[in-house]
Parts: C-alpha cells; sequence; structure tokens
C-alpha cells in the first residue's frame, strides 16, 4: 500500500433509491395484458381454424331441381302426326281400248258433273270381235249391278241420317230441360254430321256407278254399232269437284281400266293419323283431337270418326319394326277456318283421353317407383322427406296427385341417387 493510498479513505458506493410501488404496478398490469392479448389472439385463431376446418368438412347440401305440387287442369293426350286426304276420290279409268286424245286439264282445275274430262277413239285393231262384245256385255252387267247395290247404300244412308236427327231433336229437347249431358248433345250433333257424310259419300258413289253403267251402254252399242275411226267416247266426271292428279296426260294408246284422271272435292278432308297399337286402344270413336302444326296460328279441332280394325307394320325412325292403325278423324271447325289445307298436307294431333279442370299436381319427373309403390321426395327446410303417394291419371309432363302431397308442397324432380331421405339439400 502506497502513502497516497493510506492517506485517503476510500469511498463507500452511494445508497439505492428505494423503488416506486405504483410503477412497478402499472408494469406489472402491463406485462399481464400483454400476456392476455397474446393468450386470447392465440385461442381465436385456434378457433377460426377449427371453424374453417369444420365448415370445410361439413357435408354440403346436394343441389336439385325443386317443384311444387299445384293445383291445376290436366290432359291426358296422345300425339302424334298425320296427313290430310279428300273423303271422295274419284279415280276415272278408260272404259274401252283406243286411242286417247291429249288431255287439257291441269291438276286443281274445276270440274262439274258430266264434264267430258277425255276422248277415247277407236284403236287400229278390229273393235266387233265377239270376244270385245262378250267382254262390254260383261261390264254393263257388272255396272247395273254396282248401281243397285249403290242405290241401296243411298237408301240405307238417308234412314240413317233421318234417324240421327230424331235423335238430336230428342237430344236437344232433353238438353234445353236439363235432363241431358251437355256431352250426349254434342255425340248426336257429331252422328248427325258423320251420316250426313255417309249419305253425301253414298250419293255421290251411286252417281259413279251410274257413270259406269253409261259408259258401259255406249261401250257396247258402240261394239254393236261398228262405228268408224270418226267415232270417239267421251269420258265424262261422275261427279263435280276439282283435278287432283292427271295420269295419263299425253295422247296414245289406252288399255281399258288405265287410269287417267283423279277427281275430289279438296273442301272435304278427313286426317288419317297412324298409331301404335299400343295407343290406339284408348283412342275410341267420338274422341276429340286437336290439330296443331298445320301452319295456322289456331289450332283445329276434330272428332275420331274411326279406328280401322286392322293394324300394319312400319319400320320406326332407329329400324325396329312396329305395330301401327290407322285413326281417321274428322274437322269439326268450320271450313272457313281451315281453307288453306290441301290434300296430303302434314300435321300434328292431339287424341284428349281424359281431362279435368283442377285436379292436384306434380311434374312427373318427381314421381318414381320405390318399392311396391309410387313416391316423391317432399323437401321441407332444406331436408329432403321419403314421402309415399297415391298417382292418378298421367299427362304428358305432369301426373296426378290423388293422395300423400298437400298443394303448395316443394318436391325434388329428377332427385338421383345422391338424394335420400333425410339428406339436405339446395336449390339448384
Amino acid at each position: 500500500m502506497t502513502i497516497a493510498d493510506s492517506a485517503v479513505p476510500a469511498a463507500s458506493p452511494a445508497p439505492l433509491a428505494p423503488a416506486d410501488p405504483r410503477r412497478q404496478h402499472l408494469r406489472e398490469r402491463k406485462r399481464r395484458l400483454t400476456r392476455n392479448i397474446r393468450q386470447g389472439a392465440l385461442a381465436l385463431a385456434l378457433i377460426v381454424a377449427a371453424g374453417a376446418a369444420a365448415y370445410a368438412l361439413r357435408p354440403r347440401p346436394v343441389p336439385v331441381d325443386l317443384a311444387s305440387v299445384v293445383q291445376g287442369p290436366l290432359n291426358v293426350v296422345v300425339e302424334e302426326s298425320g296427313v290430310t286426304r279428300v273423303k271422295d276420290r274419284y279415280e276415272v279409268s278408260a272404259p274401252v281400248t283406243g286411242r286417247l286424245s291429249r288431255l287439257a286439264l291441269e291438276v286443281g282445275d274445276a270440274v262439274k258433273e258430266g264434264d267430258a274430262l277425255a276422248e277415247i277413239a277407236p284403236a287400229l285393231s278390229p273393235l266387233l270381235d265377239d270376244r270385245t262384245r262378250a267382254e262390254a256385255e260383261a261390264r254393263l252387267g257388272a255396272a247395273s249391278s254396282a248401281l243397285d247395290q249403290a242405290r241401296a247404300q243411298v237408301s240405307r244412308a238417308q234412314t240413317a241420317l233421318e234417324l240421327a236427327n230424331q235423335d238430336l231433336s230428342r237430344a236437344r229437347q232433353l238438353a234445353n230441360s236439363g235432363a241431358l249431358a251437355a256431352q250426349a248433345l254434342e255425340q248426336a250433333e257429331f252422328a248427325v254430321r258423320m251420316r250426313t257424310d255417309e249419305q253425301s259419300s253414298a250419293t255421290f258413289n251411286a252417281k259413279v256407278a251410274s257413270e259406269e253403267v253409261r259408259m258401259a251402254r255406249v261401250a257396247l252399242s258402240g261394239a254393236r254399232e261398228h262405228g268408224g275411226a270418226d267415232r270417239h267416247l267421251d269420258v265424262l266426271s261422275p261427279v263435280a269437284g276439282r283435278v287432283l292428279r292427271v295420269q295419263q296426260k299425253s295422247a296414245g294408246v289406252v288399255q281399258a281400266g288405265a287410269r287417267l284422271v283423279e277427281i275430289g272435292d279438296p273442301t272435304a278432308l278427313e286426317i288419317v293419323v297412324d298409331l301404335l297399337t299400343t295407343d290406339a286402344v284408348h283412342v275410341l270413336p267420338g274422341t276429340e283431337a286437336v290439330i296443331e302444326g298445320w301452319g295456322g296460328e289456331l289450332p283445329l279441332r276434330g272428332r275420331v270418326r274411326r279406328v280401322e280394325p286392322s293394324a300394319f307394320t312400319r319400320p320406326s325412325a332407329l329400324g325396329v319394326d312396329e305395330q301401327r292403325v290407322n285413326v281417321i278423324v274428322s274437322l269439326t271447325d268450320p271450313a272457313e277456318k281451315w281453307t288453306a289445307l290441301g290434300d296430303g298436307y302434314r300435321v300434328e294431333v292431339r287424341f284428349v283421353l281424359w281431362q279435368a279442370a283442377n285436379v292436384r299436381k306434380a311434374p312427373q319427373g318427381a314421381v318414381f317407383r320405390y318399392r311396391d309403390r309410387w313416391a316423391v321426395y317432399r323437401v321441407a327446410d332444406g331436408v329432403a322427406h321419403l314421402s309415399a303417394v297415391t298417382v292418378g291419371h298421367r299427362g304428358e309432363t305432369e301426373v296426378e296427385i290423388l293422395a300423400g302431397l298437400e298443394a303448395g308442397a316443394s318436391v325434388a324432380v329428377q332427385p338421383g341417387d345422391r338424394v335420400k331421405d333425410g339428406a339436405r339439400v339446395e336449390a339448384r
């Protein structure tokens, strides 16, 4: 130790000032707050992550098409295409073998009953042999028999028309008194129209038979008279109408029976529809028909006049043979509404098999077979419930619901395999 060190004593450290309790409390409080904020943020992040994972892993609702059960009209129909045709067509043929002059007629020309359609002159070969005479006599006998038969048909058709008019008169009296349904009155009116058409057709057939007798007599008379080359036979029109087709336009030698001209009344049309036999069994004479797709703005009305008893085989568009049958439809609307229609026009026909003005109905795609019954998936609060239903008539796109669903209920349309009973669904 040096003298200096021994002479000056060492300084002692200064004492620490006492800590401020208030400041320490604030610092401690701040540390606790920071720790709590960190813990809360971590907990919130964990909650958000868990919620996001649960939302991502939760089962999603199945998207479906929804429809409502409603009250309204329902029609059960069979729809098929058809063609128009003239009711009574007459193919005028050559009564004898000879030289045919060129026809001046064109398709669409109007002709009257008794107008000369063509001229047939004797052919260069002899026409006075025994065979020709015998054929002419046989043709005259057959034509006379056909005329007697046609006159009997006219008498029968006239009697049926008178009876139909009497039934219509009685039906109108009963309908006016309220004792007869309107449908029965319509059937009686339709029967009168059918009998009128039959009487008109029978009259035309009688005229054709009479003309065939006349031509047969002229042919036989010409053969007996041994006419010269300057003589000719006029082929007359059996009825009034229009020329539908000219089979033989140019001059030339024709054989007896050769088709020359086709005549008919284009204002007397009917519609021929070939239906599948499985559909035709539900169509009866008098069934209402709606004609659409004919080119006019409004549909036309008609009724089934006849369902032919014999079917035929026709290949479908896929090459599968189908059994079909012709259904004849008569137009009931006034002719002024369909004057633009002609022979051989294509139309779409819907046969109304059943109809009701107010039924409970649902889309057909919502109803399916479940075990041994019909069922639907009724949707309520986003949950699909399997519900058994009782169905009635089936229309084109809708089906009648007799029991199991109330009007206003929501159902799944074409639900698919993902929809089960109790599954959550949402509107697509």
